[in-house]
């Protein structure tokens, strides 16, 4: 699988949002958070009901997400469909 290209545009690497931002919008409730690093999203994984961080992907084409859950640091790219890198920050 070739190197993820799309590193150089991460904008954002952390939040202090501990919600899904669209499923308090609905009243709905999530596994886990992902935040979208190119504007600062925070979305549901793809284990919740309603999948916000892939729906934001899909409207936006923002290519990286990392876990917004404590102690993890991974980062995920949509376009390569691979783990590029981890985040400490």
């Amino acid at each position: 699988m070739a190197e993820c290209t799309h590193l150089n545009q991460v904008k954002v690497t952390k939040t202090d949002k501990h919600v899904c931002e669209d499923c308090v919008k609905t009243g709905d409730s999530w596994v886990h958070l992902r935040l979208c690093l190119s504007c600062g999203h925070v979305g549901c994984c793809d284990s919740s009901k309603n999948k916000h961080a892939t729906k934001h992907y899909k409207k936006t084409d923002h290519p990286l997400i990392r876990s917004a859950e404590p102690g993890e640091s991974w980062v995920w790219c949509y376009v390569d469909q691979d783990y590029p890198a981890e985040l400490t920050a």
